[in-house]
């Protein structure tokens, strides 16, 4: 017998739950909400509400990064979806596939108030674009949306005619299996000049970025091989940690002593990073060198710099074959580490406290701030002036415990990534790093949500009372940089009212006050940290 017909919009909820999705985020309106309860009555899955459409995508962005799975969004139509195209450019430009659900005005009344070309909006953010053709194929254009995320690496929209929605269609299940971890293994003459590269080298060095983290084991090994330092790009932060010969991030966020041991090296093997201005500064780090860049995805090689080999294969995989082919060559290990000095090469200067009355020094606090946290957390950082030493004095467990919302220079996306994150890794505290402008922008208006979902959240609000980065530029010239001041409401007091926990940190021994209270956190917590705009150290740039 035919199974029984149901609406559309239990037809895709059903879809999503097919792909064992037990996790939405997003906004109901009069194109999706029916969708949304069917998922949470019918289906069984869990609505994470959230105050704005882009935070909705955000969550889901960072839940992707912390738990591997595709996350999955849903929004109404219109201003809805257009409220959403920083936070698809963000996934876009940080390759992370996931799915929004997006309604769309009705197919019969184009001239819907709120009625917009959603195809072109969507296109402008480099985000992948799916319409729902008709009722009866609602499920396969589902999961041909998982299907072209997971594959290309990026966030997929589905569109959904308001009209839709209560046609009744018989329910089929579709899932497109796909295995997508392709394991190419580098050979041929090119191979054969990059081990003759590093073969040669005196002074190399092994770089990884974040399309290397599963490389980890393989890479040590090669390094160790070639008595080579080992670094990573700032998405790949943590990835060495233990090993004694690591200088942590490459570039202008690295440490004065492995900064002059990357100037002195004279052969750079890059696996699954992209070489950007900000690991290469502005390339004056590769100039003089052999760059081999090896990635599995060919549009990243080349982008940032023109390398001397480039390898579109497995990071994993081609670490091994170079280590065996240097080993059947018996050639000698470079001795770069036996110059090294370990304790050095992950020390950055403290530098002077310059505080005024009533602030605390912002890199003294980052010290303490890193001793006390809790250790076994996902760290996740908003945009701005503040990142920079937190990237640097703040460690992650792993690279997949970390979360930088660096992806497309936006301030204000931190809180929505950090209550995605908790949510893909609810095991461990996440402590979210933000500016005063960045809370101000995307924070206050999700800290309720945080506390609604009872997160173990801490929120370290850096408040120097001014867009700092504005701030800088103002005062650089000489000029009056009074435009760039706020007169900020308490951020801590703000916490409180939302049904968390905030704490205002004027000194050193207010921060000790405020670390000691988090021992009996029940709440998602905020520490304000005063701080002075001509005491905080320049953006590392």
């Amino acid at each position: 017998m035919p199974a029984p017909k149901i609406p559309i919009c239990q037809s895709i909820a059903r879809a999503v739950c097919d792909h064992g999705v037990d996790t939405m985020f997003g906004l109901m309106g009069d194109a999706n909400l029916f969708m949304v309860d069917a998922y949470v009555r019918g289906c069984g899955g869990r609505f994470v509400p959230a105050t704005h459409e882009g935070s909705g995508v955000l969550m889901a962005l960072a839940y992707t990064l912390t738990s591997g799975r595709i996350g999955v969004a849903t929004v109404t139509h219109g201003p809805a979806l257009t409220n959403c195209v920083t936070a698809l450019t963000e996934a876009v430009r940080g390759h992370v596939p996931l799915v929004l659900l997006a309604g769309d005005t009705p197919v019969a009344n184009p001239r819907h108030l709120q009625s917009i070309d959603q195809r072109e909006v969507v296109k402008a953010t480099g985000a992948g674009f799916i319409q729902l053709r008709a009722p009866e194929t609602a499920s396969a254009d589902v999961a041909h949306a998982f299907y072209r995320a997971r594959v290309e690496r990026r966030p997929v929209v589905l569109n959904m005619p308001a009209d839709f929605m209560w046609e009744e269609v018989e329910h089929v299940t579709r899932v497109l299996n796909v295995f997508d971890t392709p394991g190419e293994v580098a050979e041929g003459g090119i191979l054969d000049e990059a081990i003759g590269m590093i073969a040669s080298a005196r002074r190399p060095v092994i770089l990884a970025g974040g399309g290397a983290i599963g490389a980890r084991d393989q890479l040590i090994r090669l390094a160790d091989r070639l008595e080579a330092p080992l670094a990573t790009t700032l998405k790949a932060k943590g990835l060495f940690n233990g090993h004694p010969y690591t200088m942590d991030i490459f570039g202008t966020l690295s440490t004065p002593a492995a900064y002059d041991i990357i100037g002195q090296a004279d052969c750079i093997v890059c696996f699954g990073a992209a070489l950007h201005d900000f690991t290469t500064d502005r390339g004056r780090l590769m100039k003089g060198k052999r760059i081999i860049q090896v990635d599995i995805a060919p549009s990243a090689i080349g982008g940032g710099v023109h390398p001397d080999a480039a390898l579109v294969a497995d990071a994993g995989l081609t670490a091994d074959k170079i280590v065996y082919w240097l080993d059947a060559a018996e050639i000698p290990p470079s001795g770069f580490t036996k110059e090294l000095d370990a304790e050095t090469l992950r020390a950055h200067p403290v530098g002077p406290n310059r505080a005024g009355d009533g602030c605390v020094n912002y890199v003294r606090a980052l010290e303490r701030l890193e001793a006390a946290l809790p250790q076994d957390r996902t760290l996740v950082t908003d945009g701005g002036r503040f990142m920079t030493e937190v990237w640097c004095r703040v460690s992650v467990p792993d690279p997949k415990s970390f979360v930088p919302t660096v992806n497309f220079g936006s301030i204000g996306l931190g809180l929505p990534e950090a209550i995605g994150a908790a949510l893909g890794r609810p095991d461990r505290p996440v402590v979210l790093f933000t500016g005063d402008g960045g809370f101000m922008m995307g924070g206050i208006n999700e800290f309720n949500t945080a506390v609604r979902l009872g997160l173990d959240l801490i929120v370290i609000v850096a408040n120097d009372s001014a867009y700092g980065a504005e701030h800088v530029q103002f005062r650089d010239r000489q000029m009056d940089p009074s435009l760039s001041q706020f007169n900020w409401p308490s951020f801590a007091a703000v916490a409180t009212v939302l049904g968390g926990q905030g704490v205002t940190v004027r000194s050193l021994p207010d921060l000790e006050a405020a670390l000691a209270a988090l021992d009996n956190r029940d709440r998602p917590v905020l520490i304000e940290l005063k701080l002075d705009p001509n005491d905080v150290p320049p953006m590392r740039a």
